[in-house]
């Protein structure tokens, strides 16, 4: 087996995912209230390494459960275990591998992220034997992994994991993999529904209103958060309101491609591609940063 296979089955593309381990460390540079401790940085950027690890072990977990279905599917049939570029035992030990790496490492650095990890671990494991045939409980469950990265970001460093952050992180992740469904709810043929348990008995107009509600609630979250006495406080002022403009016109946007031009099924390359969805998660980045000085 060649190396770019190994690397292929690791799905080193959706590693971006885990850069929102550090979210707690950024948004703590900037509290006012708290003095972060030496190599927060660097226990944070490690924290995001062993997150890529341990969730290239899920993906070879499930690339393995889910082999046979993929191989009838026109795009993930060329995945390296569903392919045969990538033997079942080989998939077996380098998931192994690379969790125990995750969990040996980060109790290392610190036992809180290796527990956080281990939860991640088993969340997942539910998730791809069980919880991904049911609908709705498996969105919720991908949303509940993105918050645990969150959470892992603030216990690393460590810092008080901040029930705002949570909150925005499961709505903001609740939203994208709602649109994935919608996606896949549109473009998928019929057979290829019938691979995807959790999309049956869901028609696309549910799915619509379900986004929409969930849009809602993470302008509604995000703004309440950015106006809360804690935030002023950490902050100094009530600034933080001028990055909710970005967060609205990046959730609308997104929102838009997914119907009308039916995209959302791949969330890292519409983020990370489209020039308008780049420039709304730029200029927030500049925004907190000019607030943060």
């Amino acid at each position: 087996m060649s190396v770019p296979a190994w690397l292929k089955a690791m799905r080193p593309e959706q590693w971006s995912k885990n850069a929102l381990v550090g979210a707690a460390w950024f948004f703590a540079k900037g509290d006012h209230t708290q003095t972060l401790p030496e190599h927060a940085a660097l226990r944070a950027g490690t924290a995001i390494f062993f997150f890529c690890l341990m969730s290239s072990a899920v993906y070879l977990m499930n690339d393995l459960k889910d082999r046979e279905l993929d191989r009838k599917h026109p795009r993930k049939r060329n995945r390296p275990i569903a392919s045969g570029k990538v033997t079942g035992q080989q998939a077996i030990l380098l998931a192994t591998l690379l969790a125990a790496l995750a969990l040996g490492g980060a109790l290392l650095i610190a036992p809180a992220l290796s527990l956080v990890l281990a939860g991640y671990l088993i969340l997942q494991v539910a998730y791809t034997f069980w919880l991904k045939t049911i609908p709705l409980v498996d969105v919720i469950v991908l949303a509940s992994g993105f918050v645990l990265r969150a959470y892992a970001g603030a216990v690393v460093i460590p810092v008080p994991a901040s029930p705002w952050l949570m909150l925005c992180t499961f709505l903001l992740a609740f939203f994208l993999a709602l649109c994935k469904r919608r996606h896949e709810k549109s473009v998928l043929s019929l057979q290829e529904d019938e691979a995807r348990p959790s999309l049956r008995g869901i028609d696309g107009k549910t799915l619509d209103r379900f986004i929409d509600v969930i849009i809602a609630l993470n302008i509604l979250t995000y703004a309440l958060y950015s106006l809360a006495p804690e935030s002023v406080e950490k902050f100094g002022d009530h600034r933080m309101v001028l990055t909710l403009p970005w967060v609205v016109y990046g959730l609308l946007r997104y929102r838009r491609q997914v119907r009308k031009h039916q995209k959302g099924g791949q969330p890292e390359k519409q983020l990370f591609c489209d020039p308008q969805m780049i420039l709304s998660y730029l200029g927030y980045l500049i925004t907190l940063w000019m607030i943060f000085q």
